[in-house]
């Protein structure tokens, strides 16, 4: 086994800190992060990537106003944004669990802010590329994705496991329909809008379920709480005490 291959292993077994991943494409994304953190130069730092991500969806806006403005054959270049924002968003914490320099809260922090932000910024460019009466849509998938981020957020503060998966459907997953979106729209003009509409109604059938299953997991976290706290003994005042 040469020195890549071990530290491919090694960066598998990092990459896997502190988050569970149940997405369908967990394994080859995997795979993929692993090979990419083992090459990155030792002078990019997880806060430049994290950089690199939000730029990528700075491009991916960007293709949607150009292709409003310039010519429709622009949303190809959100393809390209997509992956820049996969890269920069995948790697920045993997890369500082594979150095062993994590901050976790900081990490935490700092991701949670900027995929928000480019979760409005997309929204907003997709807006400027509907057309009137359609471009809701944007500010619709913008609320149900801060939806889901939300939920993300309380199943880490009741269970104590970040999971940003809804079963087998994912960031990844997501950025790569948007992907086959934009070629479709390419080919089929105007057939973004109506695939805006099934996704953001997907998105709100995801969003409910998860709901539900957030306030079952919520509900039972308070009654183990409950009975622990009944197990506890009573304590008794001493002899000296009223």
């Amino acid at each position: 086994m040469n020195k890549h291959q071990k530290d491919k292993l090694v960066a598998l077994e990092r990459i896997k800190a502190n988050r569970h991943r149940t997405n369908l494409f967990k394994k080859c994304e995997q795979q993929l992060i692993a090979f990419f953190v083992c090459r990155i130069p030792s002078f990019v730092t997880s806060d430049m990537l994290t950089i690199v991500g939000l730029f990528g969806s700075v491009v991916t806006a960007g293709s949607f106003v150009l292709g409003h403005y310039v010519g429709r054959g622009w949303l190809l270049l959100g393809i390209v944004g997509l992956f820049i924002n996969w890269f920069g968003d995948s790697l920045d914490g993997r890369l500082a669990y594979y150095r062993q320099t994590p901050r976790k809260w900081y990490g935490f922090s700092l991701d949670f802010i900027v995929d928000w932000f480019a979760n409005i910024l997309i929204g907003g460019a997709y807006i400027c590329y509907a057309p009137h009466s359609k471009e809701f849509l944007g500010f619709v998938f913008v609320c149900l994705y801060g939806w889901a981020m939300m939920m993300a957020l309380l199943r880490y503060k009741i269970v104590g496991t970040y999971t940003i998966d809804s079963g087998i459907f994912g960031p990844t997953e997501v950025r790569i329909v948007i992907m086959l979106l934009l070629v479709l729209e390419v080919i089929l003009p105007d057939s973004l809008i109506y695939s805006s509409g099934v996704i953001c109604f997907v998105l709100l059938l995801v969003d409910i379920k998860d709901f539900r299953q957030l306030l079952i997991t919520a509900d039972q976290q308070d009654k183990a709480e409950q009975l622990e706290q009944a197990s506890q003994p009573i304590p008794t005042a001493s002899c000296g005490e009223k």
